[in-house]
């Protein structure tokens, strides 16, 4: 399946290269609803709420109430994924709050499931040069994804999975990087990060990954339309 990607900034749709530089501003969240609008399912980052630096729950909560969307960004407490859920999220996508200074953090991953039960939690797995990174991608820990998403697994129903090296830059994706993952794991897994080809989605969904789509649809290079198109690529689950 493809996951369009709308992430929010200071109140505006944007698009990041790396996390950290803002590469363009989209259309206004109704006219990208309306935009994805062939998709099932759209994936929605709060980026301020992710750099800790303020939230968009409003909008947010507007943009759920109008589409199916998978939602994060600053989900560091169960009630703040309780809330997600009450505002519409179908799922609450959980990173920097999965790990601490020992590795997983399953006291805190214990509460939210209870909160809203694992089939409802993706947790993030955002790597750089081979290592998880958190807080808004600007600490890295000593964790790879590969070692840990086996410990993960009873906390969640998938792994959204981004290769940050290449975020934003459109030039290409690491596919061994999700091939070492998918044998890591039965979990669902989305992929994102540089995927900027209909070769690698085809590539990701031969392998049973999802591919979340951010700047490569947003300047064109991949066309809506067409990927709309692509058999089996816009609903279904990818495992067997």
């Amino acid at each position: 399946m493809i996951f369009p990607c709308i992430d929010l900034m200071d109140g505006k749709v944007v698009q990041l290269i790396q996390g950290r530089t803002k590469a363009l501003e989209g259309a206004a969240p109704e006219e990208m609803i309306r935009r994805f609008a062939a998709f099932p399912e759209i994936q929605v980052i709060d980026l301020d709420a992710a750099m800790g630096r303020g939230e968009n729950g409003a909008l947010v909560e507007s943009i759920a109430s109008k589409a199916r969307c998978r939602i994060g960004g600053g989900v560091r407490t169960a009630a703040r994924a309780a809330r997600l859920i009450e505002q519409g999220a179908h799922r609450v996508i959980v990173g920097t709050a999965a790990f601490n200074a020992d590795g997983v953090n399953s006291a805190l991953l214990d509460d939210i499931t209870a909160a809203i039960t694992p089939e409802r939690v993706i947790v993030a797995l955002d790597s750089r040069d081979g290592r998880i990174v958190v807080q808004g991608w600007a600490t890295a820990t000593s964790l790879t994804a590969e070692a840990v998403v086996a410990q993960l697994e009873p906390y969640c129903a998938g792994f959204l999975c981004t290769y940050v090296d290449k975020e934003g830059t459109m030039l290409g994706t690491d596919l061994d990087w999700f091939r070492r993952i998918r044998a890591a794991t039965r979990h669902e897994l989305t992929a994102a990060g540089g995927i900027s080809t209909i070769e690698e989605i085809k590539a990701l969904h031969d392998m049973h990954v999802h591919a979340a789509l951010g700047m490569a649809v947003y300047t064109g290079r991949l066309s809506l339309d067409e990927l709309a198109a692509l058999p089996s690529m816009t609903r279904g689950k990818v495992l067997s």
